[in-house]
């Protein structure tokens, strides 16, 4: 995939200008310092914590899904933590697609794992970096596209201004972006060698879904992941990235790859892929993506739970 070309003009069209004016807001986020964007981002979770309706209430049915172990005070204050995170998710996505590559390298930012990534390159083997839907994963994503040529996948975008946009900025630091359709390129791809981010940890509600435990419920959840690795010969990577307290910046891990990964059983391989991603929330449950409902869908003879 290339770089978009300028506008099409329906996209200047007065029915777009509100876009245009979000887009130009987020410009303007992005040329903020590191230290300012983060005390924006702690304001803007004062807010965000308030946020009323459906999707507080999505974020504390989770909890409570996830988490019984916790106390009624407990998981209240974990859902504060995370409805207050949405405001760091905000400027942090500004702040990826749109901010400078000067801007980004001042950010600090650790990175532990590399070595595993270059054992696979000595191997010429392309490696999937499994991550979750962290509120900072679009920011972590760009930081380690500065030690690594990546690609991405990714769910094309409902406005089409953004849509133009955001892929456009995506490009400027991944090597290529690939929808999930676009499965014979992405293979192509990781089998000369190639280095591929992704995220399975949403209820996406395709034909390839298949239940399985998450936070010991079963969670519908794409097999790409098994496919990937078994037509590929890719790495399993698992990716986890975190945000420091204080405006101390991010710590970024690759893990060593999965063993014996894939298997002959996707649902198994489905299932270990769920178990990495549980472990890495448990790690930062207060920046996890909460408020998506993870388990709309439902097994055929399981009632609804939200």
């Amino acid at each position: 995939m290339t770089v978009p070309e300028s506008p099409q003009p329906s996209l200047r069209s007065p029915r777009c200008w509100p876009a245009w004016l979000g887009i130009g807001v987020m410009k303007l986020v992005a040329l903020l310092p590191y230290r300012a964007l983060h005390l924006l981002g702690r304001a803007l979770g004062l807010l965000t914590r308030q946020l009323p309706g459906a999707r507080r209430r999505v974020a504390r049915r989770n909890l409570e899904l996830c988490f019984p172990e916790l106390s009624a005070d407990e998981r209240e204050r974990l859902l504060r933590a995370t409805l207050a995170d949405l405001g760091m998710m905000l400027v942090e996505f500004a702040f990826a697609w749109m901010g400078s590559d000067r801007a980004i390298a001042r950010v600090p930012c650790a990175i532990e794992g590399l070595e595993h990534l270059e054992v696979c390159r000595a191997q010429g083997r392309g490696v999937l970096l499994v991550g979750a839907h962290f509120s900072h994963l679009e920011l972590c994503a760009r930081l380690v596209s500065q030690r690594i040529r990546i690609a991405g996948m990714y769910r094309v975008m409902d406005n089409p201004v953004f849509e133009h946009e955001v892929l456009r900025s995506r490009l400027h630091y991944a090597e290529v972006m690939f929808t999930k359709d676009e499965l014979l390129a992405t293979v192509k791809y990781l089998r000369r060698g190639g280095a591929l981010w992704y995220a399975p940890d949403q209820d996406m509600r395709g034909k390839d879904a298949v239940f399985v435990p998450f936070f010991g419920l079963a969670a519908a959840t794409i097999t790409a992941t098994h496919h990937l690795a078994r037509l590929s010969g890719a790495a399993v990577v698992p990716f986890f990235h975190r945000r420091l307290p204080d405006g101390r910046g991010y710590q970024l891990r690759l893990e060593a790859p999965l063993e014996n990964f894939p298997g002959a059983d996707a649902i198994a391989d489905t299932a270990r892929v769920n178990a990495q991603i549980e472990r890495m929330v448990r790690e930062a449950p207060e920046q996890y993506l909460w408020v998506h409902k993870r388990f709309k869908s439902r097994p055929p003879a399981d009632p609804p739970l939200y």
